[in-house]
């Protein structure tokens, strides 16, 4: 068994750089003329990001700033769970938190299209929020790990690969 190799599949967001995007947000909404007297800002308190404005479309303007500047920061907005706006007294909000890990949901996906589409001798365990991926082929790894870059639902990186 020893001689088998691995890789774990994460989702991992650098937290840094999500608050880099988050004050470039900030800054932008203070500074754009459009923003000007709609009470448009973004507060971010450890677990979820609260953006406001008085109007619906002024909130979805405020969420869009802010993906503009995630995206620019190599920030998948995969990673960015994002609700519906709704009224708040005279002001709209949307909540949004930041997703790391992989939910037991869809690691049962990943878990399934490993095992209907990668390599015969690939197999998968579920470790926590984590995956480990093994194999006696390091090329049969690489294939599961181009099978995996399509895979929609969460942003994926891999890591110890042994």
């Amino acid at each position: 068994m020893a001689s088998d190799s691995t890789f774990d599949v994460v989702s991992k967001v650098d937290s840094q750089e999500v608050s880099n995007a988050l004050n470039q947000a900030q800054k932008e909404i203070v500074q754009r003329y459009d923003f000007k007297g709609v009470g448009a800002e973004v507060d971010f308190s450890g677990e979820k990001i609260l953006m406001k404005a008085n109007s619906e479309e002024r909130v979805k303007a405020v969420l869009d700033v802010l993906q503009s500047k995630l995206v620019k920061r190599n920030i998948s907005l995969k990673s960015l769970d994002a609700g519906e706006p709704y009224p708040s007294g005279k002001e709209y909000r949307i909540e949004a938190t930041i997703v790391e890990g992989i939910a037991q949901d869809v690691a049962k996906k990943i878990n399934k299209l490993i095992r209907d589409e990668a390599p015969k001798g690939v197999k998968s365990t579920i470790q926590g929020d984590e995956l480990r991926v093994s194999s006696k082929s390091r090329d049969d790894l690489q294939a599961t790990m181009a099978l995996l870059r399509t895979f929609e639902d969460a942003d994926l990186q891999f890591v110890n690969f042994r």
